[in-house]
């Protein structure tokens, strides 16, 4: 079993923006709004849930297309999670919209990858089923030729 860190630190004195590295050590801002404390200088802690699931599941879905040498021009993901009213504010549930764009992508290959992914591999998407619904769905676009 992998043990895997992080630390914070606080960057602005009683109040909660905070700078923030993992063992990539790649450093990252979180704040909050002005009327809590913050600074709006970064991004939400919970905010990085919804990138740290797209870019879990995207990196699969990303690899396995390459593998199977689909055509895409493009891809993008967009996550949707809604939040509950009482605190502690939790996600309860979540969708995941996939949006391939090329020409001459065969869905089903889209359909196994996102597959794949979200039951096999993505260790995001494990980890947040045990919490919440997580919904998916997906489209080609063409691409546009002029």
């Amino acid at each position: 079993m992998a043990t895997k860190n992080a630390h914070i630190t606080q960057i602005v004195r009683n109040g909660i923006t905070f700078s923030g590295r993992t063992d990539s050590n790649h450093w990252l801002t979180m704040d909050g709004p002005v009327e809590y404390g913050g600074s709006n200088a970064g991004i939400r802690p919970k905010e990085l849930l919804l990138l740290a699931i797209a870019g879990c599941t995207g990196s699969d879905v990303a690899s396995i297309l390459a593998k199977k040498r689909v055509p895409l021009s493009g891809f993008d993901i967009h996550v949707t999670a809604e939040e509950t009213q009482e605190h502690p504010k939790t996600f309860s549930s979540m969708h995941i919209e996939y949006v391939f764009h090329g020409d001459g992508i065969n869905p089903k290959d889209v359909e196994r990858a996102i597959d794949l992914s979200l039951t096999k591999y993505c260790g995001v998407t494990a980890m947040f089923q045990k919490a919440m619904d997580i919904t998916h769905s997906f489209r080609i676009e063409a691409q546009n030729t002029v």
